[in-house]
């Protein structure tokens, strides 16, 4: 079989919608903050926010997956990436994460101890269409297949992790500092 690469610099094409959203935003936002912090100030503001998303997105524009012979091997974008041995991997399927109003799917390999690793390159989304992402979901599994025997393939059950959605968790990390801060309060500002 064909070696596959999947490079995040070839399938980091937004779509058109949300490029001319994001141009309309940031003209609207520079002008108001060029108004309102001179030149000077905008150009900090502007420094400073490419100072900071550059690296992002030179790391993640770097990133890639190899499916081969020898196995898989995931790159996050720095160094040479990590090879995991047909041997070592259980099972391969698609996760879902649903948003408020999309969902984006990814592919990942779950390994012999339970750990599981997202295919960097390989994703699908509203802001990010892939067309033929089954179809190279289905070559990865083809390899997968050919490459492991049948009784090494074992579906790994659910966890506690697979019900935590974007919407969970931010309930988590919100809502709940906001109780805990809220019962503190009454208990110090309470009369004694």
């Amino acid at each position: 079989m064909i070696e596959l690469n999947f490079r995040a610099m070839d399938r980091n094409r937004p779509a058109k919608s949300y490029v001319v959203l994001a141009l309309v935003v940031l003209v609207v936002e520079g002008s108001a903050a060029f108004t309102r912090l001179g030149a000077v100030g905008f150009s900090w503001l502007t420094g400073g926010i490419i100072a900071l998303l550059a690296p992002i997105v030179i790391v993640s524009n770097r990133s890639w997956s190899r499916v081969g012979a020898d196995g898989i091997t995931i790159c996050w974008g720095l160094g040479r990436g990590r090879t995991y041995p047909w041997r070592e991997i259980r099972w391969i399927d698609v996760r879902e994460t649903k948003g408020q109003s999309s969902s984006s799917y990814a592919v990942r390999m779950f390994l012999e101890g339970g750990r599981r690793r997202s295919l960097p390159g390989l994703y699908r989304s509203d802001a990010h269409p892939a067309p033929d992402f089954d179809e190279q979901f289905q070559r990865i599994v083809n390899w997968w297949e050919l490459s492991t025997d049948q009784a090494a393939r074992v579906r790994p059950p659910k966890q506690f992790r697979d019900r935590l959605t974007p919407t969970v968790l931010a309930l988590v990390f919100v809502f709940v500092p906001v109780v805990v801060v809220a019962v503190v309060a009454l208990v110090i500002l309470a009369p004694h």
